[in-house]
């Protein structure tokens, strides 16, 4: 019996059940839904789509959750990722917001470029509407019923099969759909999701959504997609150009320009020779804040900012701009840049949006390659946030920019890393690493839409330090974001009293189910029960000042001395933050290195020197950002208590 003849009579069988669904037109409300895994066989029935198709593509996009209905980073609701754009409330990009110059050198004028108004156009960020006229369903149930997302996804699934002329009950020739619902325009991105979405059906996955649904697709070892499908969806092939990307990712080669535009001021990057020049310490994780097409129009202005890769959310395309041997402008602080590469993750509005499984694994497949190739360890205190980055000097701080936000799942991504959190020994051991339940741990965090408004329950990385043992009690004071000496407070954005997942602190006290750590230079306390702990024991090296001295100061750059420079460069300020680091704290440490400065004001890379001098720093741990001690001021030493 073909399918078209079986989606007949099992139509008949699904009304009833429907009901029971919790279907929604747009003259009904919804009703009492079913478990998420019926909702799933329902809609996989009602439109004739295998269910594990249904089931694997749902995973790849929103691992089964509902996210409370808020958005995706890409504009995408629900569990089958429905993008509507315009009810997403899109924004500018974090590049043209706030104080931060993406350069970060004191060597040259500040850049505070604008972006233009943001393309709502495209047809991947409406799909939303598409699934409305599939189903007879209004936008908004489908965008807030995640029995009608489904359905609504279902529905888009079955449309590009039949698009692609094919009857079959066989997921294995599903392929093609598969990779026309990524959105993908190019065949090496589609060809990338659909195969991240057959290797889950092959292997098999169970969990606990976020809203307490368990859902199970079981494993079919033996499938064999048909991927000679891929050759009739009529995508444009990928330009690969000159990327540096794993092959198993569809990354594609769009340059930022290396270009003079008046003034004797050029743009957007600096070239480098990394790293035989420089050691590439870090990996950078940020979110453009802008649609993935408007974020490539400001990369490829001369006059704009700058960033090595480009990752977009729907479908975890990859566009590399900047070679990783060149330094882009895109950390705020010249030091990280010139140490450092960026990806921007494709995102709308990181102070309330969630990001896809698509986008985490595209990300995590080029992280582990870069790490690989450049050898960086694969720990929080190398691949770190944008928001982890300090400022240069005391006026910057409080303008740094604070993306991908708390909301940026900081331990799936190390699991798909391959590199796990995990704890060891006891309180003795003397650190801990930040590690909550993503899915039930909720900070009540504010101004997610309307400054003062409380934020919609959303999980989170991030956990709460307060100036005493109990919930009640003061947040810490960063004086760098408050230089009024006010406490943190709990803007979505204000990470004066907040810690993040997989960072490592040293433990200053314990009483009961609370733990203090170090931080800012005052002891911060969060809730670390037993039965549910927020983070793991660790153990490592920590910093502490030296015998003698009562405090030392804290930077936010590991710059030479001055007498290091030649005499045609002039010396950086080696100049402290406003915190310091009073004696008796430790602060655990990332890594020790020399001091260096690059060099780089002119159009002509032959004059661009990188300077070295003798003092060396240690970068530790300081509060939500790095920062860096000199290593002449401090004590290593084991953290075991």
């Amino acid at each position: 019996m073909s399918r078209s003849s079986k989606r007949t009579i099992v139509s008949t069988c699904v009304i009833a059940a429907s009901l029971a669904i919790g279907m929604t037109t747009a003259n009904a409300e919804p009703t009492a839904p079913q478990s998420r895994q019926e909702a799933y066989a329902a809609a996989a029935a009602e439109f004739g789509v295998p269910e594990s198709v249904l089931l694997g593509v749902s995973y790849l996009e929103s691992r089964w959750n509902t996210n409370a209905g808020a958005p995706s980073t890409s504009a995408g609701y629900g569990p089958m990722h429905l993008t509507d754009v315009v009810a997403a409330n899109t924004g500018g990009t974090h590049h043209d917001g706030g104080a931060e110059d993406p350069r970060g050198d004191d060597a040259r004028p500040a850049l505070h470029p604008r972006a233009g108004e943001p393309d709502l156009s495209a047809p991947g960020l409406r799909t939303v509407d598409k699934a409305a006229e599939l189903t007879d369903i209004d936008t908004k149930a489908l965008r807030t019923d995640p029995a009608q997302n489904i359905r609504g996804g279902a529905a888009l699934l079955a449309q590009h099969q039949r698009d692609l002329g094919i009857d079959s009950d066989n997921p294995a020739d599903w392929y093609g759909a598969v990779a026309r619902y990524s959105g993908a325009t190019d065949t090496a991105t589609a060809a990338a999701f659909a195969g991240e979405v057959f290797t889950t059906m092959a292997q098999g996955v169970e969990r606990v959504t976020d809203d307490g649904q368990r859902v199970r697709l079981a494993a079919r070892p033996d499938l064999r997609p048909n991927t000679a499908q891929l050759g009739d969806l009529g995508l444009r092939q990928t330009d690969n150009g000159e990327t540096e990307c794993p092959r198993s990712l569809g990354c594609e080669w769009i340059p930022a320009p290396y270009a003079e535009f008046g003034d004797g001021d050029y743009g957007n990057h600096d070239l480098a020779n990394r790293p035989e020049s420089q050691q590439i310490d870090y990996i950078v994780i940020h979110d453009t804040e802008g649609s993935y097409d408007t974020t490539l129009d400001l990369v490829q202005d001369p006059t704009y900012v700058s960033w090595q890769y480009t990752l977009r959310s729907a479908d975890g395309h990859v566009a590399q701009h900047v070679k990783a041997k060149d330094v882009a402008w895109q950390a705020g602080n010249w030091y990280i840049n010139s140490k450092s590469i960026g990806l921007e993750h494709e995102g709308f509005a990181a102070d309330g949006s969630w990001y896809t499984e698509a986008l985490y694994r595209s990300s995590a497949k080029l992280v582990r390659y870069l790490a690989a190739k450049y050898r960086i360890p694969l720990d929080r205190q190398h691949v770190i946030g944008h928001d982890n980055v300090p400022g240069t000097i005391p006026s910057t701080v409080a303008g740094m920019h604070w993306d991908p936000g708390p909301y940026w799942d900081w331990a799936h991504y190390f699991d798909l890393l391959g590199a796990p959190f995990r704890g060891v020994g006891t309180p003795a051991a003397g650190l801990v690493t930040i590690d909550p339940d993503y899915a039930s741990n909720k900070p009540a965090f504010t101004g997610c839409v309307t400054a003062g408004v409380p934020c919609e329950p959303h999980g989170s990385g991030s956990v709460i330090l307060h100036t005493e043992p109990r919930a009640d009690a003061p947040l810490l004071t960063d004086v760098g974001l408050h230089p009024d000496g006010s406490p943190g407070t709990m803007h979505i954005s204000d990470h004066s009293s907040r810690v993040e997942t997989g960072q490592r602190y040293a433990i200053a006290d314990r009483r009961g189910d609370w733990t203090a750590i170090w931080y800012l230079g005052q002891k911060g306390w969060f809730h670390n029960p037993k039965r549910s702990p927020a983070a793991e024991w660790s153990f490592g090296t920590v910093a502490t000042p030296k015998r003698g001295k009562a405090s030392i100061p804290v930077y936010g750059r590991a710059y030479p001395e001055a007498a290091a420079y030649p005499a045609n460069i002039p010396a950086q300020a080696v100049t402290p933050l406003q915190y310091t680091l009073a004696a008796g704290q430790k602060y655990a440490v990332g890594l020790v290195t020399g001091s260096e400065y690059y060099w780089a004001v002119t159009f002509d890379a032959t004059n661009h020197t990188v300077v070295r001098g003798k003092t060396r720093y240690v970068q530790i741990q300081f509060g939500h950002r790095i920062a860096f001690v000199n290593a002449a001021d401090v004590d290593l030493r084991s953290s075991v208590r």
